[in-house]
C-alpha cells in the first residue's frame, strides 16, 4: 500500500480554518496566499506537478507525426502522435546536454533530431542514433530515450501529469465524467484562440469565473443575457465546481447583438433544457469549460509567477459548422474577448489593491458560495491532511441558501431541505440538466 504523501501546509491553521467556516462566516484566502512566491512555489511543486494539466487537444497532434508543445510549471514538453497512432508526451530534453530537442511550437516530424549534437530520436521517445558513443562504457541506445510524461485524453482534451505516480485521469475526474457524458467534446474543433497575458494570480482569475456578483456593474452585455441572479450550482464529488445561468426569452447563446447565433446549429448531447442555458466549468486547477448551446469556450490557466498568468482562451464548434460557407463566430468571439478583457481589467486591479499592508482577507457575500467553494478546494490542498470540505450548493442564485443546521454537521455543511436535496443529487448525475430527449 502507497504511504500517503504528506505535505508541510504553507498556510496557519488559523488561516486555513478561517476560510472552512461555513461560508456565511468564513474569510477568504490570506493576502499572502496571491503574492507570496514561496506559497506560489509550494503550488507549482504539490498542486502543478501531481494534478492533472489540461494541455491541448487531440487535433493539434491529430495525424502520425504531428506534434506541439506545451509548458507544465515550466517544464518542457513535446507531445506526439506517434506512427501507431498513439499519443505520446515526454519532456523536450535532449538525454546527450539537455538541449531542447524540438523548436518548432508544433508541426510534423519523421523523428526528432537534437540540434545541438544530432542525437536522433523516434517518435516513440526511443534514442535510434548518437554518433561517437559506441565505444563508451556501460552505455546503451535503450537507456537513453526521451524521459516519458503521463498522458491521457478525456473528451478531446490532451492531459498530462508529471507524477508518474498519481491516479489514472478518469479516476481524479470523479464524477466529472459521467456528468458530462452526453456531450461529446471530442468531435468539436477550435474555430479561434487568442492568448491573453494576466497581471494577477491565477487564483484571482479562478476566483472571479466562479461567481457572477459582478456582472451587473463589470459585464453589462453578459448580464442582459444571462441576469446574475438566474442560475444554479452542481454538486460534485470531485475536484471540479460548476453550474448554470439562464439565457433571457429572445437569446440563443452568449454573443454580440442580442445573443443572436444565426444557422449555428447546437452541438452534440444539447437538449431542450440545454438550449436556455450556459454552463460554466471551473476543473481544478487551471481549465475552465464553458458549454453553450452552440459552441464550447475553454480557458487554460498557465501561471508564470504569483503575480502573473497567461490565459489561453479557445473557442471551439462543430467541424460542419465550420465548413458552412457562411460561418462566422466573430459575434462570439468579440462577446468573450470583451468579457475577458473586462475580467482581466478588475483581476489586475485586485492584484494590485491586495498588495497593501491595508487589506485583511475579506468576507463572501450570500452570492460567493461557489468563490467559497474554490478556495476549499484550495485550503484543502494546502492542509494536505486528506481532508475534504463540504461545499455550499446554491440551488438557486435568486435564493441564498439556508443556514447551517446546528446539529453536529462537519463544518462547512449546509443541509439542503429534503426536496432541494434530492434535487442537488439529481443534478450531479449524467443526465442531470437535461432530462429532456437530445436532439
Amino acid at each position: 500500500m502507497t504511504a500517503r504523501h504528506v505535505v508541510s501546509s504553507p498556510l496557519t491553521q488559523e488561516e486555513i480554518a478561517a476560510v472552512r467556516k461555513p461560508y456565511r462566516a468564513a474569510s477568504l484566502l490570506p493576502g499572502r496566499a496571491y503574492h507570496d512566491p514561496a506559497i506560489h512555489d509550494f503550488e507549482r511543486r504539490e498542486w502543478f506537478r501531481r494534478d492533472w494539466i489540461a494541455v491541448g487537444r487531440e487535433e493539434d497532434a491529430g495525424a502520425p507525426g504531428t506534434y506541439f508543445l506545451a509548458t507544465v510549471d515550466d517544464e518542457p514538453i513535446v507531445v506526439v502522435r506517434g506512427r501507431d497512432a498513439t499519443l505520446r508526451a515526454f519532456y523536450n530534453v535532449c538525454r546527450h546536454r539537455g538541449t531542447a530537442v524540438v523548436e518548432e511550437r508544433c508541426g510534423t516530424a519523421v523523428r526528432f533530431q537534437c540540434p545541438y549534437h544530432a542525437w536522433i530520436y523516434d517518435l516513440d521517445g526511443s534514442l535510434i542514433r548518437a554518433k561517437h558513443t559506441e565505444d563508451l562504457d556501460d552505455f546503451s541506445l535503450d537507456g537513453f530515450g526521451l524521459v516519458p510524461v503521463r498522458l491521457a485524453v478525456w473528451q478531446g482534451f490532451i492531459f498530462v501529469s508529471l507524477d508518474p505516480d498519481g491516479p489514472e485521469l478518469r479516476a481524479w475526474l470523479g464524477d466529472l465524467v459521467p456528468h458530462l457524458e452526453r456531450f461529446d467534446f471530442s468531435s468539436l474543433r477550435v474555430a479561434h484562440e487568442v492568448a491573453y497575458e494576466v497581471e494577477a494570480n491565477w487564483k484571482f482569475i479562478a476566483e472571479n469565473y466562479s461567481e457572477c456578483y459582478h456582472c451587473p456593474g463589470i459585464h453589462p452585455q453578459l448580464n442582459k443575457l444571462t441576469p446574475y441572479d438566474l442560475g444554479g450550482d452542481f454538486a460534485p464529488d470531485g475536484p471540479w465546481q460548476g453550474g448554470w445561468m439562464e439565457l433571457v426569452d429572445g437569446a440563443e447563446t452568449m454573443a454580440m447583438d442580442g445573443g443572436h447565433r444565426g444557422s449555428r446549429p447546437s452541438i452534440p448531447g444539447i437538449s431542450a433544457v440545454d438550449e436556455r442555458r450556459v454552463y460554466y466549468y471551473l476543473l481544478w486547477p487551471q481549465t475552465f469549460l464553458s458549454i453553450h448551446p452552440d459552441y464550447l469556450l475553454v480557458h487554460r490557466l498557465e501561471p508564470a509567477g504569483p503575480d502573473h498568468t497567461r490565459v489561453v482562451c479557445q473557442w471551439l464548434f462543430e467541424p460542419a459548422t465550420i465548413a458552412g460557407p457562411d460561418f462566422d463566430p466573430s459575434d462570439a468571439i468579440a462577446f468573450w474577448d470583451l468579457t475577458n478583457r473586462q475580467d482581466w481589467h478588475v483581476c489586475e486591479l485586485q492584484q494590485r489593491g491586495t498588495r497593501s499592508r491595508s487589506w485583511t482577507a475579506g468576507r463572501f457575500s450570500n452570492q460567493e458560495p461557489s468563490v467559497h467553494a474554490f478556495d476549499l478546494m484550495a485550503v484543502d490542498r494546502y492542509a494536505g491532511n486528506g481532508f475534504t470540505s463540504r461545499r455550499t450548493v446554491r440551488e438557486r442564485y435568486d435564493i441564498p441558501p439556508p443556514k447551517p443546521l446546528d446539529d453536529g454537521d462537519p463544518v462547512g455543511a449546509v443541509r439542503l431541505p429534503r426536496s432541494a436535496a434530492r434535487q442537488g443529487a439529481r443534478r450531479a448525475t449524467a443526465g442531470q440538466a437535461a432530462r429532456a430527449k437530445p436532439r
